[in-house]
């Protein structure tokens, strides 16, 4: 069961992240059409990405100058609003900008995450379903995207990796920003496996639905294990010395 005080500590994030669902909702309720890209299509989708910023900084930044993972995961919302708005000119030849964003991002995270624990049996298999993916899109690649896709599926599953090798859903160690970190990977690299295969492979129903709930779910949570960091910057110097 939850420890109480971690209770009173998920209640307190909510009010914070407000502005967040109020922004996805602008979204959703607007819905303008891809096909006529402009600066307020850019500034409504990037919106709740940058309640996210306004969510860590909530916190002050105090908190995110001396918490490393944090700061990482802000500046990976960052770069996830640039790659954003690249995306929404993907048509007029920008979508390989976006994804170099969203590489950047998911380095960014990872490293937040840390390699600690290292959970091999969890990374070997987030490179087999990795590979298995690849296989699906490769007949479908070519050009710089054969091997550029490649590169970013091989990252995503790195990030996914370090984010689930600190679950512990058991026993003392268990903290909610670690199950919010985990369910922030997994919803990414839904979000990321739809886009390839809608892109690449096939047309998927509803697509653009499902790519954008799922990556704003998985942003918001992956903001919100931030709050309880990993590494405060003690232990984080300490960790480097060793």
């Amino acid at each position: 069961m939850l420890p109480l005080s971690r209770v009173f500590q998920v209640k307190s994030e909510g009010p914070k992240l407000v502005p967040f669902f109020k922004a996805t909702c602008v979204y959703f309720v607007l819905w303008l059409p891809l096909s006529s890209p402009s600066w307020v299509s850019a500034l409504i989708k990037c919106l709740p990405i940058f309640c996210l910023w306004l969510f860590l900084l909530a916190h002050g930044l105090g908190f995110l100058l001396t918490h490393p993972s944090a700061t990482r995961i802000f500046v990976g919302l960052v770069f996830s609003a640039i790659g954003d708005a690249f995306l929404i000119w993907q048509d007029q030849g920008y979508f390989l900008h976006g994804l170099l964003m969203f590489a950047v991002t998911h380095m960014l995270y990872a490293s937040a995450f840390g390699m600690r624990p290292l959970a091999l049996r969890t990374g070997l298999l987030i490179a087999v379903l990795a590979v298995l993916c690849y296989a699906v899109f490769y007949p479908n690649l070519t050009g710089a995207f054969t091997y550029l896709v490649g590169v970013y599926m091989a990252l995503v599953g790195f990030m996914g990796w370090r984010a689930m090798a600190g679950l512990h859903l058991v026993g003392a160690a268990w903290r909610w920003t670690e199950l919010a970190a985990g369910g922030g990977a997994l919803l990414f690299m839904v979000s990321d496996l739809t886009i390839g295969l809608d892109k690449f492979c096939f047309p998927v129903p509803y697509s653009r639905v499902f790519i954008m709930s799922t990556y704003y779910a998985a942003q918001m949570l992956i903001a919100l294990s931030a709050v309880e960091s990993r590494e405060p910057v003690e232990d984080y110097r300490l960790s480097k010395a060793k």
